[in-house]
């Protein structure tokens, strides 16, 4: 499997559609074609192998479910992930003979998504420093009164940045970087120890994404009650991801019912007698 010229091109306008802050917004952009699981689609359509591309996708975003970008700090670009990653992944799974739905195909495809992840958050902070230059001279702008020079510094020069920062970098990486995997193949034979570090090492990863995950979200013990309900469906009932969804949306239902009800419990009631507001606690503390 190799990457011509043209599919390296559009992967490089993915990765600057998708890129902080991207041109086609950070709801669309950043947070939506950026996240591997819809760059997983977008490059298995481009690479003429959905199949493969939408599980290299699925495996990657486990690792990075729960990333986010606080005040500008990344620990991972998931422009790289997404659109270098992936396509890259991709070629070394046919490389190595691998099935698109195996676990080793699932665990090397982890282990480029995080290192190359590492790499873009060099293409970040570079897009980021780049972007520097237009808001200067947008500040000059207002200096001078000249807003209407604002529209190129919002909308035009940043593509400059991305030009840069997001397409030549991941054409260039996609395209000359098939070449390279498919190298792999002959250097790390599937028996040898750098090959199964790289599985072993794959197959942990996904455990620093549902850490973060549980970190973010857990505020006591009983909100692990579901993960473990759901983790124990997948594992023992061989449940697909919309079995997993149907099974967590029934579990969503039910705490919103019950903090609904325990909400209209604890609302104040109205006397009987002389029509004053009273509380439940206080009505039993009274009793």
């Amino acid at each position: 499997m190799t990457i011509s010229w043209i599919q390296a091109s559009i992967l490089g306008i993915f990765a600057s559609l998708s890129s902080m802050p991207g041109m086609a917004g950070s709801t669309i952009g950043n947070y939506t074609l950026g996240r591997p699981l819809v760059g997983g689609l977008v490059c298995g359509i481009v690479l003429g192998d959905m199949k493969t591309g939408i599980a290299a996708g699925v495996a990657m975003q486990l690792v990075y479910i729960a990333l986010v970008t606080p005040g500008g700090t990344v620990s991972a670009d998931l422009r790289a992930v997404s659109y270098i990653g992936i396509p890259l992944a991709m070629v070394a799974i046919h490389a190595q003979g691998l099935s698109a739905t195996s676990a080793n195909a699932a665990d090397l495809a982890k282990s480029m998504g995080t290192l190359v992840g590492t790499v873009g958050t060099v293409l970040f902070y570079g897009t980021a420093t780049m972007n520097l230059v237009w808001q200067h001279m947008g500040w000059r702008a207002v200096e001078k009164g000249d807003f209407k020079k604002l529209y190129a510094v919002d909308w035009g020069y940043p593509w400059i940045s991305h030009l840069f920062f997001s397409f030549i970098p991941t054409v260039l990486m996609t395209h000359f970087g098939s070449s390279a995997v498919q190298a792999l193949k002959t250097a790390l034979p599937m028996d040898g120890i750098p090959m199964k570090t790289l599985f072993t090492v794959g197959a942990l990863l996904p455990c620093v994404g549902i850490a973060i995950l549980l970190k973010q979200i857990v505020e006591g013990p009983l909100d692990f009650i579901p993960f473990f309900v759901g983790f124990t469906f997948a594992a023992s009932l061989k449940l697909n991801l919309v079995s997993v969804t149907v099974v967590s949306l029934i579990f969503a239902m039910i705490f919103y019912k019950l903090d609904m009800a325990i909400s209209t419990n604890k609302q104040p009631v109205a006397s009987s007698s002389g029509g004053a507001v009273i509380d439940d606690d206080e009505e039993e503390e009274d009793i």
